[in-house]
């Protein structure tokens, strides 16, 4: 069972989600990194993932399409600006394929993961470009929407 744990924000334009996922940061991070597990549990339900590429280096890009129930898609492009393996990832929408400047720069993610024992502590800061695009973001349901997502992430690495 996903518990939560209150984080601050560092400032604010920062958002953040913090759980403690029942299964090991090995697990966790690869759900985070392999494009078919991605699929099974990135998008709240009833959203769903139908497409997700991703080339999981610094500088490597990301394709990452969301699907409303009404059958409307919402690609997401980004790019890798940090991977360290098992243990953190950074990535922005800021740029797209090939470090091409994107059209409206939103967030930029730091995903961590840490052992605690047995169990993985998943912590999700998002920086808004702007207080308005935080205000934006939370107002989109953010703690509901990436709270949903992590109890998915956490049941689809208890499934590996």
């Amino acid at each position: 069972m996903t518990a939560f744990t209150d984080i601050k924000a560092a400032d604010d334009r920062e958002l953040v989600i913090t759980r403690l996922i029942d299964a090991p940061r090995e697990l966790v991070y690869r759900c985070w990194t392999d494009a078919e597990l991605l699929k099974k549990w990135f998008a709240p339900s009833p959203w769903t993932t139908p497409e997700a590429r991703l080339d999981v280096r610094a500088g490597g890009a990301n394709r990452i399409v969301m699907r409303s129930p009404e059958g409307e898609d919402y690609p997401n492009l980004g790019v890798y600006l940090e991977v360290v393996p098992n243990e953190k990832l950074v990535f922005t929408d800021a740029f797209t394929d090939a470090w091409a400047p994107s059209d409206k720069p939103f967030m930029v993610v730091t995903v961590t993961f840490e052992d605690v024992g047995t169990k993985t502590r998943y912590t999700a800061r998002v920086r808004h470009w702007s207080v308005e695009d935080r205000d934006a973001h939370e107002k989109m349901g953010f703690h509901e929407g990436w709270g949903q997502c992590a109890a998915q992430l956490e049941g689809t690495a208890r499934q590996l």
